[in-house]
C-alpha cells in the first residue's frame, strides 16, 4: 500500500479500538481518541523503515533517510541469517524484519517505557515524530517537497506541544488504561503496535504478500508471505487502493470515531 492508505487505515483502527472500549465501559476521553488516531496514522508508516524511498525516508530529511538505509541493511542481515531453504534470495531488507509482528510488539514495547522513563520530553518527542508521519501520510502530496518539510516540523511541534498539554490535565487521558502512579503515558505504545500491524496487514493484501508470522516457520519457509488467495490481491497504488479501500477506511473510521463519542 501507499502512504495515505497506510495511515488512513492506522487512524480508523484506533479510532474502531475508541468504538470497542465505549462499549465494553472504558470510554476514551476524547484527547485519547484523538492523539491515539494521529500516533496509530503515523506508526502506519512506520514499517517502512527499511525502504528509501517511501515516506518516512524523506520526513526528516537526512536523519530518516540515512535511518532508513541502516534499518535496510539491519533486515536484510536478519533475513539472511535467519531464511530456511524456501525462502528465496534477495538483495535487500524491505518487507521483512520491521514487517512482522515481533517488531511490532518491540517497538510498541520500547515506545511505553521511553514514555515512563524519559518523562515529559521523551513523551513530546514521540508525539513530535507521529505528527509528522501522520501530516505526511494523511496529507500526502500536499506535505510533500522540501518547501514545506519545517512548515510540517513546525506544524507537528506545536500539535505536540498542545496535545500534550491537553492530555496532561486530570480527566483527559494521560492515566488512560493504565491508572497505577507512574503508568501515564504506558498506553502510547498501544496505537504504535497496532498502526504497526495495519500496515503489515494492508501489504499482505498486495501482491507481494508480507512476512507477518516471522520468526515462526511455516513449510520450508521462515519468511512466509501471508496475503489472500493471489486472484484477491492486488498492486499498491492501484484503483482498488484509491478508489475503494480508502473510501471504506475513512467510512469506518468515522462511524468508530462517532461510536467511540457515543454519538452513534
Amino acid at each position: 500500500m501507499m502512504g495515505p492508505a497506510h495511515s488512513l487505515s492506522g487512524a480508523a483502527a484506533w479510532l474502531g479500538v475508541g468504538a470497542a472500549a465505549a462499549a465494553a465501559g472504558r470510554m476514551m476521553p476524547w484527547p485519547v481518541l484523538l492523539v491515539g488516531a494521529l500516533i496509530c496514522a503515523g506508526a502506519a508508516l512506520a514499517p517502512d523503515l527499511d525502504h528509501k524511498s517511501a515516506t518516512i525516508s524523506r520526513s526528516f530529511g537526512p536523519v530518516s533517510r540515512g535511518l532508513c538505509e541502516i534499518v535496510d541493511k539491519l533486515s536484510y542481515v536478519v533475513y539472511k541469517a535467519t531464511r530456511k531453504a524456501g525462502d528465496p534470495r534477495r538483495s535487500g531488507g524491505h518487507r521483512t524484519l520491521t514487517h512482522t509482528w515481533l517488531w511490532a510488539v518491540l517497538i510498541g514495547a520500547g515506545t511505553s517505557a521511553l514514555a515512563i522513563f524519559g518523562g515529559r520530553w521523551a513523551v513530546l518527542a514521540i508525539l513530535f515524530v507521529h505528527m509528522v508521519l501522520a501530516i505526511e501520510g494523511l496529507l500526502w502530496r500536499a506535505a510533500r517537497g522540501s518547501s514545506s518539510d519545517v512548515l510540517v516540523w513546525l506544524l507537528a511541534a506545536t500539535s505536540a506541544w498542545i496535545l500534550a498539554g491537553v492530555l496532561d490535565k486530570p480527566g483527559n487521558g494521560s492515566d488512560w488504561f493504565f491508572t497505577a502512579p507512574g503508568q501515564e503515558y504506558l498506553w502510547l505504545g498501544l496505537p504504535i503496535v497496532l498502526g504497526a500491524l495495519v500496515h503489515d496487514i494492508g501489504d499482505a493484501l498486495t501482491i507481494s504478500g508480507c512476512p507477518i508470522l516471522w520468526p515462526i516457520p511455516i513449510g520450508r519457509k521462515r519468511w512466509y508471505p501471508i496475503g489472500p488467495p493471489k486472484a484477491l490481491r492486488f498492486r499498491a497504488g492501484s484503483w482498488i487502493e484509491l478508489k475503494v479501500l480508502m473510501p471504506v477506511f475513512m467510512l469506518l473510521g468515522g462511524v468508530g470515531g462517532a461510536a467511540a463519542l457515543n454519538f452513534i
